[in-house]
């Protein structure tokens, strides 16, 4: 009866994702527009992320050992 149950659960669960487009509660507004922006911006727009929050990979990886060059900050503790 617990199986029953649990997938009872799962299927409801599973139905309760809407998929329509994002509108504000009701009397709530979006957020003003940016300074120099005339228009505030669209749900999506403010749903789409960043270039700061996913940042391109630029750095390459490195196929085999190569030995580090001299560091002159590397310094030894003082004693």
């Amino acid at each position: 009866m617990t199986r029953v149950g649990a997938l009872v659960l799962l299927l409801l669960l599973a139905a309760c994702g809407a998929q329509r487009d994002l509108q504000p509660l009701a009397g709530k507004a979006l957020p003003p527009p940016p300074f120099g922006r005339a228009d505030p911006p669209t749900a999506e727009e403010l749903l789409e992320p960043t270039p700061e929050s996913q940042p391109v990979r630029t750095v390459e990886l490195r196929r085999q050992s190569e030995e580090r060059e001299d560091d002159p900050f590397d310094l030894p503790p003082e004693g």
